[in-house]
């Protein structure tokens, strides 16, 4: 029997690179500073306090600047631009740090040392696991079992988040031919489906038909026999949940309520008071930051966005209740005139500043008054307008799910996605959206901020 391909699933590659980087890292400072006898690294790996500051900033800047994003992870430019920008922050955040970092050398050649073994190390071990690690000899391969019609989407939805993951075959009790664009994969039978799924060295069979009775007693005995020989069988939803980190609308239908327990964060006292009182304080100080930004709104506004500074939009909030958001103004005056209609990415009602604000979320400042007065949490969905909320909830089932938590200034969806210009685009932010309220959690909140940072230091603010 040939032996299944090694492979990693997406958090193994995860642990995989926060794990090593580190190991790396501390390995390099301390065979570097011993053999050319430079006290500055050694000091900095022998003492606790100090190692544990350098790589708290190594995590956290690297998320950051996308040191751990798989996509990233596995192109080589990607990840050279990534790493420079992690590592020369990371190190001047570290020379920075007074009493819990060691004490800058004397030596200037030392402190350049410092930053290029840690830079070397980090690229060098990326750069092996680019070429070696994230090459096609380590990709998982699955077979699925869907309805033919099915196909392509459910391909495309998965590979295109994972590209480690690929499906070779898959198995449909349609004798009819489908166009497809997958030539490439493989149609089984129920009668050589144990046989293919050894010779291929498939790990892992996915469910997805939504056919009950597609699921034969033959086939049904099929998938037992690949259980019991160590095979991974999994639902699709649950594949598509933990590659996209979407819940998949559309596939679980009207039994959503069983693949979407609620995160027991949205009942929880503690939690909720914690997060309260850290929105009180992020809202203070972002009121202080919009009004000195003010003075400088108000001076762009005068040459290049003519009209008022602030402007106001009724949204739907928690349990569907409508307030005034607060907002600078990006728009042309009288922007909808006519109708509203989703803006777009290219949007010609939006000014030259107006844009530049958008990208900047600055634009978005004024909205922490509101999330001082209740209205709105700092996470969490975006608030959408009482319009286009009717006309999505009629097209898309559990839409109005995201009103039973506040909307937010950011969330899941807003770093994930970019902005909604259909109904399409408010379906995959809809995915995200419930992903959070189900998964809704301090790190997940964390990773969030995170993200936003990384957002606005990267422009993609829409």
């Amino acid at each position: 029997m040939p032996k299944d391909k090694i492979h990693f699933e997406i958090s193994e590659r995860k642990m995989m690179l926060h794990l090593v980087d580190v190991l790396c890292i501390v390995f390099s400072l301390y065979a570097v500073g011993s053999f050319f006898d430079l006290s500055y690294l050694k000091t900095t790996v022998s003492n606790v306090t100090h190692l544990v500051v350098l790589i708290f900033y190594l995590k956290v800047i690297g998320a950051i600047f996308e040191l751990y994003n798989l996509q990233v992870s596995s192109n080589e430019f990607l990840i050279g631009r990534s790493a420079i920008l992690t590592v020369t922050t990371t190190v001047l955040a570290y020379f920075l740090t007074p009493f819990y970092a060691a004490s800058l050398p004397t030596n200037r050649l030392q402190i350049f040392t410092f930053l290029v073994v840690i830079f070397l190390s980090l690229v060098l071990w990326r750069l092996f696991y680019v070429r070696f690690l994230a090459s096609k000899r380590f990709h998982q391969n699955a077979l699925l079992i869907c309805d033919e019609e099915q196909l392509n989407e459910l391909v495309s939805g998965i590979e295109s988040i994972d590209p480690h993951y690929k499906i070779v075959a898959y198995w449909s009790d349609s004798e009819e031919n489908f166009s497809t664009q997958q030539a490439s994969l493989k149609k089984v039978s129920s009668t050589d489906l144990v046989n293919f799924v050894r010779k291929a060295k498939i790990k892992e069979i996915v469910v997805a038909t939504q056919k009950k009775a597609a699921i034969t007693a033959d086939l049904y005995q099929q998938l037992l026999k690949l259980l019991e020989s160590g095979k991974v069988i999994r639902e699709y939803s649950q594949l598509y949940e933990t590659k996209t980190q979407r819940i998949p609308v559309k596939h679980v239908e009207r039994d959503f309520y069983l693949f979407f327990p609620f995160s027991r964060s949205n009942q929880n006292r503690l939690y909720l008071s914690i997060v309260r009182l850290l929105e009180i304080v992020l809202s203070v100080v972002g009121i202080v930051i919009m009004i000195l930004l003010i003075p400088f709104i108000f001076l762009m506004n005068t040459i290049a966005n003519r009209g008022s500074l602030f402007y106001t939009q009724e949204r739907v909030g928690k349990d569907g209740v409508i307030f005034n958001i607060l907002k600078f103004r990006t728009m042309v005056v009288n922007a909808e005139s006519q109708n509203a209609v989703f803006a777009t990415n290219n949007d010609s009602r939006i000014t030259a500043f107006g844009r530049f604000m958008r990208k900047t979320r600055m634009d978005e400042f004024p909205q922490f008054v509101n999330i001082l007065k209740g209205e709105m949490a700092v996470i969490g969905p975006r608030p959408e307008r009482p319009f286009f909320v009717k006309e999505i909830t009629q097209i898309m089932p559990f839409y109005e799910t995201r009103h039973i938590i506040k909307p937010g200034l950011t969330g899941w969806a807003q770093v994930n996605y970019s902005y909604g210009e259909s109904i399409d685009d408010s379906l995959i932010k809809l995915q995200y959206d419930l992903y959070y309220i189900k998964h809704r959690s301090f790190y997940l909140d964390f990773n969030i901020s995170l993200k936003t940072i990384t957002t606005i230091l990267f422009y993609r603010g829409q």
